[in-house]
């Protein structure tokens, strides 16, 4: 299954993100500069997504990069939460130089699993404000089941015709039980 940017642009309009970044006119990271403005393409907040969602997303997704930047630039519209990614991404990168010496989006995929694995990612709840692995599950590993889950193609990945949000269903409601 592919994803696609028209992918993202639904699952961020179903968050009720602005119309700006939805008609693509904001771009973050397309300006040729990075925060410190030294001219660097680097953005470490989207390589750290693309990395995780290399561990987190099925294998047989396509098109994940693209995908992923354009959810990104549109959830880095409100300020707070940017701010929050941006900590959880460091503290991400923390827990896989403690581990493995090495930024998390420069570890193999058994190594970034491994990462979260230790860090108990996976058992804990996600919170906001909470402690670092909350922060990460909720900003990083959440942020990107919440992007795929809640556009089309992640959807149908999950048996999920129609995501809420999504207008549509009529043949979903006519069909009897699989059962």
């Amino acid at each position: 299954m592919e994803l696609t940017r028209r992918d993202a642009v639904a699952a961020l309009a179903a968050l009720g993100t602005s119309g700006a970044t939805i008609a693509g006119v904001h771009h973050h990271a397309s300006s040729g500069t990075d925060a410190d403005g030294d001219g660097s393409d680097s953005d470490p907040a989207l390589e750290t997504l693309l990395a995780a969602a290399e561990v987190v997303y099925p294998s047989e997704l396509e098109g994940v990069e693209e995908f992923v930047e354009t959810f990104l630039e549109g959830r880095r519209d409100s300020e707070a939460h940017a701010a929050g990614l941006e900590d959880a991404v460091e503290e991400l990168d923390r827990y896989a130089n403690v581990y493995h010496d090495a930024p998390f989006a420069e570890l193999s995929p058994a190594d970034r699993d491994d990462t979260l694995r230790r860090a108990s990612v996976a058992t804990v709840p996600e919170r906001p404000d909470g402690t670092a692995p909350e922060r990460i599950r909720y900003y990083v590993v959440n942020e990107l089941l919440l992007a795929l889950y809640t556009s089309p193609t992640g959807g149908e990945l999950v048996g999920i015709e129609n995501p809420q949000g999504y207008p549509g269903g009529l043949e979903t409601y006519q069909r009897g039980s699989e059962s």
